[in-house]
């Protein structure tokens, strides 16, 4: 077991900026006494959280894992579990985390985790490669211990890798990923949580007053008021889909959030369909959210401004509770198109800022200044 001189083991979590350090820090308030709990005999731990940008300029696992000891050996730690929030690879499959046994060293990819209950399976996963770092070497530096599990129940679901004779190049000693249909869905859907797409409605102001003005002008327009009354429910759905579509596309074309790969390899190409996927999703996710929102708006400014004599006189129709939500419904799409338009008054940044978290926005700048890349562009 890694114990430092004063009996206690001292791990420190390497987190990058932003979600991997609220993650760690909320982590590090129990993480100690469940250590201790778990490992038994009396051990003690002291976690320490350190937020630094690790990953910046490179998503190699190789490179990360030297960086990580390079980091670690600077410090008292006896073990260092890295978390960053970008999706990593290695052999064209998911890496969830690479385990080097010899340094005491994790690095873990929380996206690889999937989107729902990542607090808990965060600290599952830290828990389990900390326990497994601190246990007893059979054989020193020759690999990992052969009798033990590394990851408890946690690596059940997961794809364990063994590459044999480790090169010189390699740090890693084990590394566990995730692969099939399944792990592409679970590595999507946890980029599209760290991406937090629900952060792109107030994060687009000028598209959302534009969206805003938009329905409360329409709501009051006897030409939406007959519109509203005479379209069908598949018409109304084509409507809002067909908004919610022009937005979506407006906004990945206008601010170049589209991933194109200048290299022409399958593990590329298929990492290229996994951003844009993810993106898709991302801003499609924060889109609805902004329809729903106008939705709601657009009901409550209803119901304060029209009339019903007037709105009757018009449609023949009257006011009741299913023409308000009707009538909200169609003039949601019709704002949402309004709001595409003022999508056009934001700058790049500021949509790329309320579309993707710190280490993706990072990962985009070091491509769009890569020279290689921007023909893509």
């Amino acid at each position: 077991m890694r114990v430092s001189s004063q009996g206690v083991t001292v791990v420190a979590l390497l987190a990058d900026p932003d979600a991997p350090t609220e993650i760690a820090q909320r982590m590090a308030q129990t993480l100690p006494t469940r250590l201790a709990d778990k490992s038994g005999q009396g051990r003690q731990f002291d976690v320490e959280v350190v937020s630094e940008p690790f990953t910046s300029g490179t998503e190699d696992p190789p490179t990360l894992m030297r960086r990580i000891m390079d980091r670690g050996s600077a410090e008292n730690w006896d073990i260092v579990v890295a978390l960053t929030d970008l999706p990593l690879h290695s052999h064209g499959r998911k890496l969830v985390v690479n385990l080097s046994h010899e340094h005491g060293l994790a690095l873990l990819s929380l996206p690889s985790l999937g989107g729902l209950r990542l607090q808990t399976k965060a600290r599952r996963a830290v828990e389990e490669a900390v326990l497994g770092l601190a246990g007893p070497q059979a054989t020193g530096a020759e690999g990992p211990p052969q009798s033990q599990p590394l990851l408890g129940p946690f690596a059940g679901r997961l794809t364990p890798i063994h590459p044999g004779p480790v090169g010189e190049e390699q740090t890693a000693d084990l590394r566990y990923v995730v692969s099939g249909p399944r792990g592409y869905l679970r590595v999507l859907f946890g980029m599209v949580r760290a991406n937090r797409p629900w952060r792109l409605v107030p994060g687009l102001s000028k598209a959302l007053a534009a969206a805003l003005a938009t329905g409360a002008i329409a709501t009051v327009n006897s030409t939406t008021w007959s519109l509203a009354d005479n379209l069908s429910t598949p018409r109304l759905v084509i409507a809002m889909v067909g908004s919610v579509g022009i937005m979506i596309g407006w906004l990945i074309v206008d601010a170049q959030l589209w991933h194109r790969s200048a290299e022409g390899s399958p593990e590329e190409r298929q990492r290229a369909r996994l951003y844009n996927a993810s993106t898709v999703m991302t801003v499609g996710i924060g889109v609805l959210v902004c329809y729903g929102g106008l939705m709601v708006i657009n009901l409550v400014w209803a119901l304060f401004i029209l009339n019903d004599r007037v709105f009757a006189s018009v449609t023949r129709t009257p006011l009741h509770a299913a023409e308000y939500l009707t009538l909200s419904w169609f003039v949601a799409s019709v704002a949402t198109v309004g709001g595409a338009l003022g999508s056009g008054l934001e700058s790049d940044e500021a949509i790329r800022a309320a579309a993707y978290s710190k280490r993706e926005q990072e990962r985009r700048h070091t491509l769009q200044g890569d020279p290689g890349d921007q023909p893509s562009k």
